[in-house]
């Protein structure tokens, strides 16, 4: 992509949970998007004695599965992750990777592929017949890599150490978007936060964002977005902050300059 590439002014629309937009707002400065944050959730992390005691058993597993980096700053305000360990621990993305390592982890495993069907795939999950698997991660999901793990074999302990709350989208917010010239794109990496964000957002911006660019960080979010009837979607290589801008910025070139 060719970064360079003179765009007018362009806004993208964020859907990453409240207080979470700053690292899509750096990336997208340099290419002259403004960031508009329509957070359709929070991420409240767990204090209780009871998930801190699962969550010490989970980190003794032979397989302990990190499924965000939200999962991974919950569980370290928990307890250490920085103390040795004898199993495999296993990222979803880089991004949780790096929260891992941020907080004292070694020999994490991550896939080229950032999503859960990438993880799947490790080699490390083959075969888990007799060994004992935890997922660290928050309710809600899909829950193919719970599923998958205990097909392989695994005996499975889900640990939520976090979980989502819904939010109100903020009229101030919707009013900034109705007022924001084109071109728009909806930045989109996750189902569940598409489906938040469209049962509130009104008739007359769903409108408009249908018509908008969307850049979704799997094929199965493109689907979506698709069936959801958005009009122009294409792929990000990832889910990064970095993946997005980037897809974004290439979406609205080509749509600029053909």
């Amino acid at each position: 992509m060719n970064s360079s590439a003179h765009v007018p002014e362009w806004t993208l629309v964020s859907l990453r949970p409240r207080g979470q937009h700053a690292a899509l707002r750096r990336a997208a400065r340099p290419l002259g998007a403004q960031v508009l944050a329509l957070s359709p959730w929070a991420l409240v992390a767990r204090d209780d004695d009871a998930t801190r005691a699962a969550l010490a058993q989970a980190l003794r597993a032979d397989r302990v599965v990190f499924s965000s980096p939200a999962a991974v700053h919950a569980a370290a305000r928990l307890l250490p992750l920085d103390a040795p360990h004898a199993g495999r621990w296993l990222a979803v993305g880089a991004g949780t990777a790096a929260a891992l390592h941020r907080h004292g982890a070694d020999g994490v495993l991550s896939p080229r592929r950032m999503d859960s069907e990438g993880l799947l795939d490790l080699p490390e999950l083959a075969q888990l017949q007799g060994l004992r698997a935890a997922l660290v991660t928050a309710p809600g999901g899909r829950g193919i890599i719970a599923t998958t793990l205990e097909a392989r074999g695994a005996q499975l302990q889900r640990v939520d150490v976090y979980r989502r709350v819904a939010l109100t989208l903020p009229p101030r917010q919707l009013q900034r978007l109705r007022h924001r010239p084109p071109p728009w794109v909806l930045a989109l990496s996750s189902a569940e936060a598409l489906d938040l964000l469209m049962a509130q957002l009104p008739a007359d911006l769903q409108a408009r964002l249908r018509q908008a660019h969307v850049v979704a960080a799997s094929a199965r979010l493109g689907a979506l977005a698709a069936e959801a009837g958005f009009l122009h979607v294409s792929l990000a290589e990832g889910p990064l902050p970095l993946q997005l801008v980037h897809a974004a910025h290439a979406a609205i070139t080509t749509a600029t300059t053909s």
